[in-house]
């Protein structure tokens, strides 16, 4: 009997540990326009049931482990996230160098139509990915963070055909705002009340929202600042909210789910 239990234990913990081991880190490069990008396929695959695939933004330090850690936590059983790469594969900015990623940023802000053009390259190489990954394409989205909120909304702006898009502190600006006139997807914005960098364009925003055809919502998260859904960041302007960050994840849960309704393989 105690022969039993052993074996029983082992391969009880011997299951629990490939439960944790089934969150896949899977490389996708592309080129364009000369630029060889790197992205990553994060998803957990311990089943094989399609799921909803995200092209995930993440704020203007790129692609480092800390966006993966968010990429994870977000893709969970629910998502496949391509979490993508907007500079290219030789330029990654040190976490915590703003002057670095400031310098990364700048030539996309300069020229919001390559932004679009890299955001919508991303779009094309997450659905390529379902040859090898359980993602419904018929259930499409994106989400982005600071710098990946502008850019995800621009990918609105370009009339990708998603079913939504979710910016999280976002910069809310547009080279054109009769662009808006183009957006298929349902629109979620979601900025600190406080976030002095970001509020400043909410007037315009809103203006630009009001004249598309979109399903839009703006939603101002009280007492929150910049960052709010970025760990560790622990400034004045620029501070994690917990509390606020867990509101917000659950906000774009119910926007993506009422989106992603009715459209399925």
């Amino acid at each position: 009997m105690r022969h039993i239990r052993c074996l029983a234990a082992v391969l009880l913990a011997g299951f629990a540990f490939a439960a944790q081991a089934k969150m896949v880190h899977r490389p996708v490069e592309w080129t364009q326009g000369g630029t060889r990008f790197r992205s990553v396929l994060v998803y957990d695959d311990a089943g094989s049931a399609k799921r909803p695939g995200l092209v995930m933004v993440p704020n203007w330090f790129g692609i480092n482990d800390e966006a993966i850690r968010k990429a994870e936590m977000i893709a969970g059983k629910d998502y496949v996230i391509l979490l993508t790469d907007m500079y290219g594969a030789d330029v990654r900015p040190q976490l915590d160098n703003d002057a670095q990623a400031q310098a990364a940023v700048k030539p996309l802000y300069a020229d919001r139509a390559l932004m679009r053009a890299r955001i919508n390259e991303a779009l094309a190489q997450l659905k390529a990915q379902a040859k090898d990954a359980p993602i419904d394409t018929t259930r499409l989205a994106a989400i982005g963070f600071c710098f990946g909120g502008a850019a995800v909304l621009d990918l609105a702006r370009s009339g990708a055909d998603v079913a939504a898009v979710v910016s999280f502190h976002g910069d809310l600006s547009t080279d054109d705002a009769s662009m808006a006139k183009h957006i298929k997807a349902r629109v979620l914005a979601m900025n600190g009340a406080d976030d002095t960098w970001t509020m400043k364009d909410a007037g315009k925003f809103m203006d630009e929202m009001r004249q598309s055809p979109a399903d839009w919502q703006f939603v101002v998260l009280g007492h929150a600042v910049h960052c709010f859904t970025e760990e560790g960041e622990n400034s004045p302007g620029c501070k994690y909210d917990a509390k606020v960050a867990a509101r917000s994840y659950r906000l774009m849960h119910a926007w993506l789910d009422e989106a992603f309704a009715g459209r399925r393989d």
